[in-house]
Formats: structure tokens, C-alpha cells, sequence
């Protein structure tokens, strides 16, 4: 009689890219920092979460795109590698959702979704464009005059309207192909990183807020600045921001947004106009959907 005996499958490394976001208020930023601190990075959180699932490999989670201390996220992404015991099927995406964000509690931060992916895909590295949106609000200026849930989610600019005409056309001078060494903080990946950028993207709109009470916020005014490209430099947007803000109090110029770009000194730009990181939201992170596809067909 021919024998038969059960056959399992063997310890698969699975890639993954995650979704996620975060209310980035009490963290040290997105990425990891030393578990000795007394305040973590999301990385931390995520990577614990990860752990929690006692896979056999070292928990490595890779960033796309890094945010800073204060700076949320309404959607990042990341790509991580699981290999489960040799007898266990890889997670499914769902499954994968579902059981980080059990471990995730309570912390702010929630995995919204999973894509199983090749082996060499890179989070960072294949992303086409990332948007972040950056919410301002007139009519106060200070924290302590907003409804209690934006005070960590917009910056109070100044009691008196924007010129967001002067300010849209300032806008324009930035969009395209630049040098944007004065609209970038100086850091330790400065010197390796080139100030060469393409900005695709740049639009202000009214914005709005679900928090107002109108017997006492009618006279606030929300304003949204979205500004997309493949990548930007460290603390780009947020001088950005400051620049276009100060070009509707009537500090700056439009002409000043082109000077600044053309001094190309990151010295140059004008101090105490940095746009603070509360208002800054990163949007989005955007992948060829080729990429996702590869990752379905691995599953199936």
C-alpha cells in the first residue's frame, strides 16, 4: 500500500506593503528612535506590533517617507518583510490589517491597509509621488483660541485674513524644476542629497473643519496648501508654507519666493516665518499599481 504522509509548506518570507496612519503629536516623528527615550518614534510602535506576531526573521519595518516630531500622517506607507514558522501559510493582507492594529492599541496610529508584494520591492524607492497638505486657519493666533480638537492640527496664522490671490500667484513661481537648497533645513543627509526637486504640484484652497461651533468659530477661516512631488528635502514644505503665509501678511513679496530660489543658501531664508510642523499632514504616497498587482499574483 503506497504510503502518503502530509506536506507542509516551508517558512515563507513574505514582503508587504502597509498603509498607515498617525496622529503625530507626542512622537519623536516616524522613524525609530532609541528605545532608551523617553518618546519613540511610530517606527517603534509598528515594528513592536510586528514582533507581537512571532515571526522567525528580524522585524525590520522600511519608511517611504520620513515625517518629523509633530507632523501627522493620513496616509504613509511601508514595506516589511514576515516570515511565519516553517508549517504557517503567510498572512493574508486582511488578516495582516487586522491583527497590527490589535497590537497597535491604544496608541494613535492605525495600519488602513495591506498589499502582499515582491521581494524586492522598496517602499521608499518605487513610490511616483507623495502629497502633503499643510492646514492653516485666520482669525486667531494663537493655539488657545482654536476648537480644543485642532489645537495640535493647524496653525493659527494671524487675526486678519490672507491675500490668497497674491498668494496663489507666489504658488506658481515654485512649481517645476528647481534648486530648492534655501527652502531646505540643514541636517546630516544635506551634503548626499541633491536640492534639485520637481514640484508637481501646488494649490491653496479654502479648507473647512467638522470641530466649528459657529455661535463661537464663524470667524475662523480654514486654508488648505497641497504640495506634491516625487520627494522633497528636509523641512521643505514647511518653508514652503511659511514663505507663501508670508506673502499673504504682506511680509514677503511673490518676486521674494523666486529670489529665495535663485540665492540657493539655505542661510538665506528669512528666520521665524518656518511654517510650525502641527499644520502638516502627509496625504498620500503614491505607487504604480503594476507594483500591487505583481504582489496579488504572488497570493494567488
Amino acid at each position: 500500500m503506497e504510503q502518503y504522509r502530509a506536506v507542509w509548506p516551508m517558512a515563507v518570507k513574505a514582503r508587504y506593503l502597509i498603509y498607515f496612519q498617525y496622529f503625530g503629536t507626542g512622537y519623536s516623528g516616524v522613524m525609530k528612535s532609541p528605545s532608551h527615550q523617553p518618546v519613540l518614534g511610530v517606527q517603534n510602535y509598528l515594528e513592536d506590533a510586528v514582533q507581537k506576531l512571532q515571526p522567525i526573521n528580524e522585524v525590520n519595518i522600511s519608511i517611504s517617507s520620513r515625517t518629523d516630531s509633530g507632523v501627522h500622517a493620513l496616509c504613509n506607507s511601508a514595506h516589511l518583510d514576515i516570515q511565519r514558522k516553517e508549517g504557517k501559510l503567510p498572512f493574508s493582507a486582511e488578516l495582516l490589517v487586522d491583527a497590527l492594529n490589535f497590537h497597535l492599541k491604544p496608541e494613535p496610529i492605525s495600519v488602513l491597509k495591506a498589499f502582499r508584494v515582491a521581494d524586492n520591492f522598496n517602499a521608499r524607492f518605487r513610490a511616483l509621488s507623495r502629497t502633503y497638505v499643510y492646514r492653516l486657519v485666520t482669525g486667531c493666533c494663537h493655539r488657545s483660541q482654536l476648537p480644543v480638537f485642532e489645537r495640535n492640527l493647524c496653525w493659527p496664522v494671524a487675526n486678519r485674513p490672507l491675500n490668497a490671490d497674491v498668494m496663489k500667484e507666489a504658488a506658481q513661481i515654485l512649481l517645476g524644476t528647481h534648486d530648492f537648497s534655501t527652502y531646505r533645513s540643514l541636517n546630516s543627509e544635506t551634503p548626499f542629497k541633491s536640492p534639485l526637486k520637481t514640484l508637481l504640484q501646488v494649490d491653496i484652497m479654502p479648507g473647512f473643519s467638522i470641530f466649528l461651533q459657529q455661535n463661537f468659530h464663524s470667524h475662523l477661516e480654514f486654508w488648505e496648501l497641497t504640495f506634491r512631488s516625487r520627494s522633497f528635502l528636509y523641512k521643505q514644505v514647511r518653508r514652503m508654507t511659511g514663505a507663501l503665509v508670508a506673502v499673504g501678511q504682506g511680509k514677503l513679496m511673490p518676486r521674494h519666493i523666486a529670489d529665495l530660489l535663485e540665492v540657493r543658501d539655505s542661510r538665506a531664508y528669512p528666520q521665524n516665518i518656518i511654517a510650525p510642523p502641527d499644520g502638516l499632514f502627509l496625504k498620500n504616497v503614491e505607487y504604480d499599481t503594476k507594483d500591487l498587482e505583481v504582489g496579488e499574483s504572488v497570493i494567488q
